[in-house]
């Protein structure tokens, strides 16, 4: 098992996933269940315990395959990464619906009727997915009942190209280990949920991101805007040649700084100097 990810592998020494039979030893192997998440956003974790530590979330209307349910913990797989983890059961639906809309702004709220002096119910984070039953007005409804202003909508095959500006949004909303929405994210979670707008898969884990998109800019090249800069353990985008927006434990929120502070900081106090610069096609 050591040679494997547990990110990312759904495999524990009685269950692992059935595509994995042969590969990581396990008791059994079962199918996973597609379930889709009905809240407004769920802790994922290492361990079936609340009081560990935020690997990373899962969105309202995101897909999941999960393989065991005990004790009010689901262990599963987030369809969109990869992402392997327990998260709470009572949190997940049977997967029925067919999302035909996402949030594009940081957190829009749920209504119970077609008016903004209504109190509202419940609300979304960016990337939620929904499925959309019609138009009332300036709202658009959506199949549990409930209604979202319609122009923070924008349907699933419309993407976002300009990442930099959606993760500009978030500037302001402070720093969670493993979060990804406006009340609380991190550095790798600011740049996934910004990709993924963009309709650019990302992995989760700055590691990951390093390892897996973009291409190195060579030592001494002109930077641009989107470019992605990497410590060992921290990511940041470039809004030009000189400043960098990112979410860090430094300020405790997502910032923009001059990219020579940042960097003469983080190499001083955190991470050491910058590991790698990559941009994307």
């Amino acid at each position: 098992m050591s040679a494997y990810d547990r990110r990312r592998t759904p495999a524990r020494e009685d269950i692992a996933a059935i595509h994995l039979k042969g590969f990581v030893p396990a008791r059994y192997y079962v199918e996973g269940r597609s379930m889709r998440v009905i809240d407004e956003a769920i802790a994922l974790r290492a361990h079936p315990r609340s009081d560990q530590s935020l690997d990373t979330q899962a969105l309202h209307g995101e897909e999941v395959t999960i393989y065991d349910i005990d004790e009010g913990w689901a262990w599963g797989q987030l369809v969109s990464d990869g992402y392997v983890g327990y998260m709470p059961a009572d949190s997940l639906h049977d997967s029925v619906l067919t999302p035909s809309h996402s949030v594009h702004v940081p957190r829009t709220f749920l209504y119970a009727a077609p008016d903004i002096k209504s109190p509202p119910v419940g609300a979304l984070p960016m990337g939620a997915k929904v499925e959309v039953r019609g138009l009332r007005g300036d709202f658009m409804q959506v199949t549990s009942g409930l209604f979202l202003w319609a122009t923070h909508l924008l349907p699933v095959t419309q993407t976002r190209p300009d990442y930099v500006a959606t993760a500009e949004s978030f500037i302001g909303m402070p720093y969670l280990w493993g979060g990804k929405t406006c009340l609380g994210l991190d550095c790798s979670g600011l740049v996934q949920i910004a990709l993924q707008a963009a309709g650019i898969a990302s992995p989760r884990d700055t590691d990951m991101m390093l390892a897996e998109i973009g291409e190195n800019v060579a030592d001494g090249a002109p930077l641009r805007r989107g470019d992605l800069v990497f410590w060992k353990g921290h990511v940041g985008l470039l809004q030009n040649a000189h400043r960098l927006l990112h979410a860090n434990g430094h300020h405790m929120q997502v910032v923009s700084e001059p990219f020579l502070e940042a960097r003469q900081r983080i190499s001083e106090k955190s991470f050491g100097d910058v590991v790698a610069i990559k941009r994307l096609p």
